[in-house]
């Protein structure tokens, strides 16, 4: 089957990257039990409408005749599957959240594309496959064509991923994580965690992960608010002044008021995915936030790079954005970049 072309999806407004009016929710049936509490989760968080989707490959409904020849039997894999995703829609009903199921048959990632575009969707939010025996994340390649190639956020629910107990977790305490190699072409995805939290009235951890060395290295910010201006006392750091500047920019560009209460700039030292990973527990984050071109870790998925353990290992949702790779600018500023 070959490939689908890059963006095949196209680009939507800031606004609604933040606060989607449409999330779609690819499903294999399997994983509804894991997917549908983060998808209900996003709908009341956002007023969304919820379309679960389930794609029947073709030649993948099969039966047996009575002398046991196999033979394909759409039409009782299509009632299976709307039978299974109509008590989702109901139970979304019941807490006034609209929510339809549509089952359709073809290529996968083709028919999520075809879906997207006829309802004109603004998020994706899909599962991965469960971890094998030797604890690597099967992505799947339905996923992985998905996060290859659409410009939408996709919000993606990995094996250890959990909602939030309400009763722990309170709205005042919510914090979105937002992972940055502080490159120019990383602005989108930094500008979407930023709205992201200020819907949700939440904090904003900028993090940003310096190369290993030899003895210790963590160097924490206190919190900045909007609209201070200075680096956090005590820290003369370059990349945490990146950060600040960063957080300024960002806040800057949201209408109307400041993006979110808080903005934390985070620096550490060590390997990307490790330091995501603890920072996001740490701060008990609800949501990590990334971004990543063509020449990252969505070039590649099925290997072992940032992203991809990432959502291997995350116990909370995982919004990747793809952004365009940021042109080479002579004489400007230089930037302190991880690659992922």
């Amino acid at each position: 089957m070959p490939e689908l072309p890059p963006n095949f999806l196209p680009e939507p407004a800031p606004d609604t990257r933040a606060n989607p009016s449409l999330i779609v929710v690819p499903t294999d049936l399997s994983d509804l039990d894991r997917l549908m509490p983060f998808a209900l989760e996003q709908a009341a968080d956002t007023g969304a409408r919820l379309i679960l989707l389930h794609v029947l490959a073709t030649g993948g409904a099969m039966a047996a005749d009575a002398a046991g020849m196999p033979y394909y039997d759409p039409a009782s894999a299509l009632e299976f599957a709307s039978k299974t995703l109509e008590p989702w829609c109901a139970h979304a009903g019941r807490q006034g959240i609209r929510c339809d199921a549509l089952v359709r048959e073809g290529h996968p990632a083709r028919q999520i594309a075809s879906v997207i575009r006829q309802f004109q969707a603004d998020r994706i939010l899909m599962g991965t496959h469960s971890r094998s025996r030797l604890g690597k994340l099967l992505l799947g390649s339905v996923a992985e064509q998905v996060l290859r190639t659409v410009n939408l956020p996709v919000i993606t629910v990995g094996p250890e991923a959990h909602v939030a107990d309400p009763g722990i977790a309170t709205k005042s305490e919510r914090v979105v994580l937002h992972a940055t190699t502080l490159k120019e072409g990383s602005r989108a995805s930094a500008e979407l965690a930023c709205r992201i939290a200020a819907k949700q009235g939440a904090r904003l951890l900028l993090l940003h992960v310096l190369p290993a060395i030899e003895e210790g290295g963590r160097f924490d910010g206190s919190p900045v608010r909007a609209g201070q201006s200075g680096q956090p006392a005590g820290l003369n750091s370059t990349a945490l002044h990146e950060l600040h500047r960063l957080a300024c920019e960002i806040s800057a560009t949201q209408d109307p008021g400041p993006c979110c209460h808080a903005i934390v700039p985070h620096v550490v030292h060590g390997n990307p995915a490790i330091e995501i990973l603890a920072a996001a527990a740490d701060y008990h984050a609800d949501l990590i936030v990334l971004g990543a071109t063509d020449r990252s870790a969505f070039a590649n998925l099925t290997r072992d790079r940032t992203i991809y353990r990432v959502l291997a290992h995350a116990r909370c949702p995982v919004l990747t954005l793809r952004e365009a790779p940021a042109a080479p600018v002579e004489g400007g500023r230089q930037s302190i970049a991880l690659h992922f």
